[in-house]
């Protein structure tokens, strides 16, 4: 099976009045989206990636956590998910300005409509989805858990939780993603090569 699946970002009835849809033809590429489930190796491919094209890499959680001087477990604590989506969408937006970028958003992000909208509506924006199995992801926060150094995923304390939750982000991953990258037979340094082919290769069909 070809690694790499192509779908167009879906259209949506809900524009935000500073953003609109053009019937251009895609401007070449100044950022990259990395969206997809906690595992999916967003973060670990995301710095690749960069490193192929020359660009920048920012973690979108990292970006939230920079702002707020707070990490991201503490902005929750302290002042809850309402006010988290909030930052994370002010950094988003900030970030969407920038240029030769890539982007790892947090597993989340897709689920907020502004977020969405965004995504789809700023020029030059590809959007890749890392996408895996919920088996190989589990097995792979499982192993990264072991690790001191890893950030914490109190998700899959409860796979029965984590499994609903994939499912139900599933579809807004895929409507949003102009690429798909079955990453789970493949290294992350593979998964950044093939990525790299996906936009080249789009750009080229424009």
């Amino acid at each position: 099976m070809n690694a790499v699946q192509t779908s167009p970002a879906a259209a949506h009835t809900m524009p935000l009045s500073h953003l609109r849809r053009t019937s251009r033809p895609p401007r070449p590429a100044q950022r990259i989206v990395l969206t997809g489930f906690m595992g999916s190796g967003k973060s670990t491919i995301g710095p690749l990636l960069a490193a192929q094209l020359g660009w920048h890499f920012i973690d979108l959680d990292h970006e939230i956590e920079r702002r707020t001087s707070l990490s991201v477990p503490e902005l929750f604590a302290q002042r809850g998910e309402a006010a988290f989506r909030k930052e994370e969408t002010a950094a988003l937006a900030a970030l969407l300005g920038s240029a030769n970028t890539v982007i790892a958003l947090g597993g989340g992000a897709p689920e907020i409509l502004t977020n969405r909208l965004l995504l789809e509506q700023t020029p030059a924006t590809v959007v890749v989805h890392l996408a895996a199995p919920f088996a190989t992801l589990a097995a792979r926060c499982t192993q990264q858990a072991a690790d001191p150094a890893a950030t914490s995923r109190p998700l899959f304390a409860d796979p029965i939780a984590a499994q609903a939750r994939f499912a139900s982000r599933q579809p807004l991953y895929r409507r949003l993603a102009h690429h798909s990258i079955e990453t789970a037979n493949l290294s992350p340094a593979q998964a950044a090569t093939a990525i790299a082919a996906a936009v080249a290769a789009r750009l080229a069909r424009a």
